[in-house]
């Protein structure tokens, strides 16, 4: 994320600037190389693999929180007509990024944090919004993400495809301990509304703070959430803030 001002990747030295860093920043090649092997898999198989990159100056393999958006806007896209930075990026130049920055630089969120979609690839303008099969797909490469990530400790996802892939494609039997803060999509949209920009920035302020060192259980309903056959696939109960802890299966 840079830190001057949103909207730094309007500026095409800039692109061209990161570009360079995906294969040599050690935080940021495991990911560049990651996301070389998705949009492979997907072209052997004929689907759509328009991937826009992790910025390589976020936190990469190091982030400690994942924000997890809905799926790649226009100004993500290299190939638009025209051209997006190629990046997942607070620094894209449209709306939805410069909000997102500005709610990163007041929670004092602007290290530390990786961003991510629910569903990763291009799916065209605006108002095509993903489908059950893309979020489920979507679900299953967030959670190798996730696992790509030794030192994630909370996932944000923000707007309701991004909430609903986390909940029901991503989650389920993660295996780790993890806190959950739900907020709203970072676009004009929802932004526009009163209280949901203070919300989003209340909620990444959360976010930049460890809960770990913090947690327990005592007092607390731990519930318990199951599959379709009765199989077990979560502990979890709500903190003293009504974010959602999942317990790890060794402290079950």
């Amino acid at each position: 994320m840079n830190i001057t001002g949103p909207r730094a990747l309007r500026d095409p030295a800039e692109i061209s600037r990161r570009q360079l860093l995906l294969k040599s920043v050690p935080t940021a090649s495991p990911l560049t190389a990651w996301v070389d092997d998705l949009v492979e898999a997907r072209l052997a198989q004929g689907l759509s693999a328009e991937m826009p990159y992790v910025d390589p100056l976020d936190a990469g393999t190091e982030a400690r929180v994942l924000i997890v958006l809905e799926a790649p806007g226009p100004m993500t896209n290299a190939s638009n007509t025209v051209p997006g930075s190629g990046f997942i990026s607070s620094d894209n130049d449209d709306a939805t990024a410069e909000n997102l920055w500005l709610a990163r630089q007041e929670a004092g969120l602007v290290e530390g944090a990786v961003i991510w979609n629910a569903v990763p690839w291009y799916l065209g303008p605006t108002q095509h919004k993903p489908r059950v099969a893309e979020k489920a797909v979507g679900g299953r490469i967030l959670r190798e993400l996730v696992q790509m990530l030794p030192e994630l400790h909370t996932v944000v996802p923000l707007g309701d495809h991004a909430k609903d892939t986390w909940r029901r494609f991503a989650r389920p039997r993660l295996g780790t301990g993890m806190r959950t803060i739900e907020s709203y999509h970072s676009g004009n949209q929802a932004m526009n509304q009163p209280g949901l920009r203070a919300h989003l920035h209340a909620s990444l302020a959360r976010a930049a703070k460890d809960w770990r060192p913090r947690a327990t259980a005592a007092g607390a309903t731990i519930h318990v959430d199951r599959d379709s056959t009765g199989a077990t696939t979560n502990h979890w109960y709500f903190d003293v803030q009504s974010d959602r802890i999942d317990i790890h299966p060794r402290w079950w």
